[in-house]
């Protein structure tokens, strides 16, 4: 007697090592947005602590902006990549969007050591001088500037005192999250230069102007 059950057929979803990759790839893009996801919600239940939250969120969104590097021609959309895979990722959508972890956007210090508070001002210092430079030697790349100006609004954040309405702090964030959204290949244009450096000398001189107020 003969099994009238259906024979089922392996499906195999690439036929070459370079499909392969490529569902990978996309695998490992849906994986991070998940990851990013849970941590969020972990980090605003209080599920996570500050110290573990903010070097894995920079962590993921250092992966995500890899990733997307390698799925550009697969997933030229991320938003309808979600959507076609159902996952529904709002505040995963957001972080890395944004491209910095929540504790750099909103600063959330609990350490007031002094020793340590002098040497956020000096990091903060720091960077901007780095930056700054970096732009008047003609380093107009986003994979060039991106992440000098991220260590720039962490030390900025780190900096405990520095008050939560810091006038410099805002548009550095929206050139970072402008920064976010771009390709790493990608180069400012004349204008952009101009204007981020005009920005990041009003922000520098705002924050001399603090610590000035606060000696």
């Amino acid at each position: 007697m003969q099994s009238s059950e259906p024979v089922l057929e392996e499906v195999k979803l690439f036929q070459s090592l370079a499909e392969r990759e490529r569902y990978e790839n996309m695998a490992e893009l849906y994986a991070i947005i998940v990851a990013t996801e849970q941590l969020e919600r972990a980090y605003v239940k209080d599920w996570v602590s500050q110290a573990d939250y903010t070097p894995a969120c920079s962590k993921l969104i250092a992966q995500y902006k890899s990733i997307l590097n390698l799925v550009s021609n697969d997933v030229p959309d991320v938003q309808k990549f979600m959507a076609d895979y159902k996952l529904n990722c709002p505040a995963a959508w957001k972080r890395l969007q944004t491209g910095v972890p929540i504790t750099v956007e909103h600063a959330t210090v609990t350490d007031h050591d002094p020793s340590k508070s002098a040497k956020y001002v000096a990091e903060t210092v720091q960077n901007f001088i780095t930056l700054i430079d970096s732009l008047k030697l003609n380093r107009h790349a986003v994979d060039e500037i991106h992440p000098i100006l991220s260590d720039l609004m962490q030390s900025l954040s780190n900096v405990s005192t520095l008050p939560v309405d810091f006038e410099g702090k805002t548009k550095l964030l929206e050139w970072l999250i402008n920064l976010n959204q771009m390709r790493a290949s990608d180069e400012l244009t004349a204008d952009q230069v101009r204007q981020l450096l005009f920005d990041l000398e009003n922000a520098h001189n705002a924050f001399y102007r603090f610590l000035s107020q606060s000696s």
